[in-house]
């Protein structure tokens, strides 16, 4: 007599055939998992830059600050601040919630009643300043210290880099409202196609047709000072690739002639126009600086010490002399053949709100004359030792 099989136990057919329809269940599963994730990066990519360096993990909390913007102010400093008397008196009176103040000094150097005339600068020092030294990257990397600490207050939603030199043309007011009612950056930004400092060796990561010129004093939206704090991709490239090369020294013979074939980059004049082209913002800007400048482009002095601004005495920071760069209203990029008529969300507006670089005494000049404010000589008299 045959016994039955258990009615747990399959027969090998049927099995085989359950089996198989799970290996296909679980197939179909990876296709599908593999199609959705090359999907989702391909829309990914169509939504990014091919170059971007843009943060993946944005400040969405600071973004949605509401109320009354400040503006960072952000001293870039070889040491002091020789025209804190007038800086003094331009803030003076103003709603406190409408200003910070950051200072990039020398290492150590602290700002208190034995180093600066106005309170305004007590302990606006960065405790992380590094030592900078021109035509090198530390430049840049002050720049990105300021805006990092500026960033922390979510109110700063404009930030304006300054030199030590700088000085305001305008009241307080005035420039407030100019900065604020504009949604854009402004960034001086060219492509100068006569220019040597692009190193191809930056390829492939600044592409050539990425890489601009400008100058170093921008007006930043906070979207753009975060895009330069975060990135992580461009830095290490005008690290290594972008460096000033030294000044004509006859005296080391040989060795000169091997350090003129070094490749000449200034990193400040290219950094962060280069950085915004490369994540196509450049839509995003007002393509100039409101910062203006003087340079002496004498070739005698591009061969001893290359070209710097020219110096502003009290002889030139008379009201006419003041008026004349109140009245530009447009600046030509020879380059681009390229009229820049100032506007300021389409509204036409004076190109420039600061100007550098200024003496103690074309500072001085400017307060007598009411440019900036009531001016107090005793602010002179008792200067900091």
């Amino acid at each position: 007599m045959m016994k039955k099989a258990p009615a747990s136990v399959l027969p090998a057919k049927p099995r085989h055939v359950l089996w198989l329809v799970w290996k296909m269940v679980i197939l179909v599963s990876i296709i599908l998992c593999v199609w959705t994730f090359f999907r989702l990066q391909k829309y990914s990519e169509s939504s990014v830059s091919p170059y971007s360096t843009l943060p993946r993990e944005s400040r969405v909390f600071f973004d949605r600050f509401e109320g009354n913007p400040k503006i960072a102010f952000l001293f870039l400093a070889r040491r002091d601040l020789p025209l804190d008397f007038l800086w003094g008196s331009f803030f003076e009176n103003v709603d406190r919630a409408k200003f910070s103040i950051y200072i990039h000094s020398q290492p150590g150097f602290v700002f208190d009643e034995s180093t600066t005339r106005s309170s305004f600068f007590y302990d606006r020092q960065l405790k992380n300043g590094i030592k900078v030294v021109w035509g090198e990257a530390s430049m840049i990397e002050a720049e990105r210290l300021l805006l990092d600490a500026a960033l922390e207050d979510p109110a700063n939603q404009r930030f304006v880099l300054l030199s030590d030199s700088c000085a305001p043309l305008y009241n307080f007011s005035y420039i407030y409202n100019y900065l604020t009612a504009s949604p854009r950056s402004f960034v001086d930004s060219f492509l100068d196609k006569k220019d040597v400092r692009y190193n191809p060796k930056m390829s492939p990561v600044i592409p050539q047709g990425k890489w601009r010129k400008g100058s170093q004093w921008i007006a930043l939206i906070r979207r753009h000072a975060e895009v330069i704090v975060d990135d992580e991709v461009v830095l290490p490239i005008f690290r290594k690739f972008c460096k000033r090369r030294p000044p004509v020294d006859v005296s080391k013979g040989k060795l000169n002639l091997k350090l003129q074939k070094q490749h000449n980059c200034i990193p400040d004049e290219h950094y962060v126009q280069t950085l915004l082209a490369m994540n196509d913002l450049e839509s995003q800007l007002e393509r100039r600086t409101v910062t203006y400048t003087v340079w002496n482009l004498s070739a005698t002095k591009m061969e001893n010490k290359g070209w710097h601004p020219i110096t502003f005495s009290y002889a030139d920071a008379g009201p006419q002399q003041i008026k004349r760069i109140k009245d530009i209203n447009h600046v030509y990029y020879e380059s681009e053949f390229r009229t820049e008529w100032c506007s300021n969300n389409t509204t036409s507006v004076p190109c420039f709100l600061f100007a550098r670089k200024f003496s103690q005494g074309a500072a001085m000049r400017l307060l007598s004359e009411g440019v900036v404010g009531n001016f107090d000589f005793t602010a002179i008299l008792d200067s900091p030792p």
